[in-house]
């Protein structure tokens, strides 16, 4: 692979190219593409959408939308960093092409900016509940009337599969979704590959899929411009772009740190966990002087979060520019912070997290009630779409049609596009809406 393919300012619907030093400098491509990120209703739905722990009546909880948001700064200086760094060791990038190193800071952060938008309600539960439905609930009855990559889609509802849906879906009046670069696209794309085969290697890019069968050929398309190394010849699975490693990055290092935080400002870690946790992590950065001038919890605990992400991010930087070669050739086969020297700090934070957050009876109890509106939206949106395409939908039927958004695939000959609909639809809803739409099909509105 290339960096010139890499860094395509091509969007969906170009007949022309874009090229780089034809750009504006005051409103370039790739941070337009940012701009329409945050604007999108489903970006904006991500307030109120669980991150890990529900929410709650504090402050200090994170939700979808500000995790994204720390991603994507965080994102933003990795990209800046590494891209400096590309440009002192292929300067041809920026004195023929014009490219510069907040190009792949606006690239990045744009793409971890849209890590989580395709996350459905209640966090990951969400996806292990849409699959529920297909694996062992109703929706098993049309696995038959499937092919098996249809079927393992909606068995393994995946949040970024369901994000690149959503940046490139086509529907009425919106050709090609937000229509984005095509480089923050396949920054995006972390794992670019099909449904199935299921995990065929250790390859980090394996670990999960990336489009659904209904946006396999615009993949293909994004594949093509960028010049991304073909993986497989009997399914579609190709090599990372090299930035996806920076987005993925990003987000290792806010879950990490921050999901940690969180847990000691809600009383969840003993705030000596954090000191003892992250030190050997800022042993280079922090001033003793400093953290005990801190009176706070928050600000002492805020202190050490910031020196880690910093910590991490040069780190992180230096693992990129290392292995440039190896991304590049596409067999860099796991992710950035596998290869820290800080990996067991890592290990061991994430390790208490899961004990004392992830697993806190606040988060299961979440996870539970989760479970049980999804499944009765899934049942009840399902049964309606099917029926009605089939001429046979009750009066109840109908006026739950009457509810859902006009393009929804109602009379689709496609099976698979009417339940993948089905499943779109309820992804994009809040925690707050699925409740409420939970609710009223339970009649318990008043």
């Amino acid at each position: 692979m290339n960096w010139e393919q890499l860094l395509s300012l091509k969007r969906f619907g170009d007949t022309n190219k874009r090229i780089r030093k034809e750009q504006d400098e005051t409103r370039l491509g790739f941070e337009v593409d940012y701009d329409r990120i945050i604007f999108s209703s489903e970006f904006r739905s991500l307030q109120d959408k669980t991150q890990v722990i529900p929410l709650s009546e504090t402050d200090f909880v994170h939700t979808r939308l500000t995790h994204s948001l720390e991603v994507s700064v965080v994102g933003r200086s990795l990209g800046r960093l590494v891209g400096k760094r590309l440009l002192d060791k292929h300067p041809h990038l920026q004195n023929v092409h014009g490219y510069q190193p907040n190009d792949f800071g606006a690239i990045v952060a744009a793409a971890a900016l849209a890590h989580d938008i395709g996350n459905p309600p209640f966090g990951h539960s969400g996806e292990k509940a849409i699959g529920e439905f297909f694996i062992n609930g109703e929706g098993a009855e049309y696995k038959d009337q499937l092919t098996a990559k249809e079927y393992q889609d909606l068995c393994d509802f995946e949040g970024n599969a369901n994000g690149f849906k959503i940046l490139t879906e086509t529907r009425d009046g919106k050709q090609g979704g937000l229509r984005l670069s095509y480089a923050t696209l396949g920054a995006f794309t972390k794992y670019p590959k099909e449904s199935l085969p299921k995990k065929p290697t250790k390859h980090i890019a394996d670990k999960k899929y990336g489009f659904f069968q209904s946006e396999k050929d615009a993949y293909v398309d994004i594949a093509g411009e960028l010049g991304l190394i073909k993986r497989s010849e009997t399914d579609l699975s190709f090599a990372r772009h090299p930035l996806a490693y920076l987005v993925e990055a990003a987000d290792d290092i806010c879950y990490t740190i921050i999901d940690f935080e969180d847990g000691i400002n809600l009383g969840l870690i003993p705030e000596d966990y954090a000191l003892e946790y992250l030190s050997k992590i800022i042993r280079h950065s922090i001033r003793p002087e400093n953290y005990y001038a801190l009176t706070t919890k928050q600000d002492r605990v805020g202190y050490l979060r910031a020196l880690a992400i910093g910590s991490l991010i040069n780190e992180a930087v230096d693992i990129f520019m290392t292995y440039e070669d190896v991304i590049l050739n596409g067999d860099f086969d796991c992710a950035l912070l596998d290869k820290s020297q800080y990996d067991a700090q890592i290990k061991d934070i994430i390790k208490i997290s899961v004990e004392k957050i992830y697993q806190s009876t606040e988060v299961i109890d979440k996870e539970i009630a989760g479970y049980g509106v999804i499944n009765t939206l899934l049942s009840t949106y399902t049964k309606a779409v099917n029926n009605y395409f089939y001429g046979t939908a009750s009066n109840y039927d109908k006026l739950i049609i009457k509810g859902l958004p006009k393009n929804l695939h109602y009379n689709s000959d496609s099976l698979y596009q009417r339940l993948s609909s089905v499943c779109f639809y309820v992804s994009l809803l809040s925690d707050s809406k699925a409740i409420l739409d939970y609710k009223k099909i339970k009649g318990i509105t008043f």
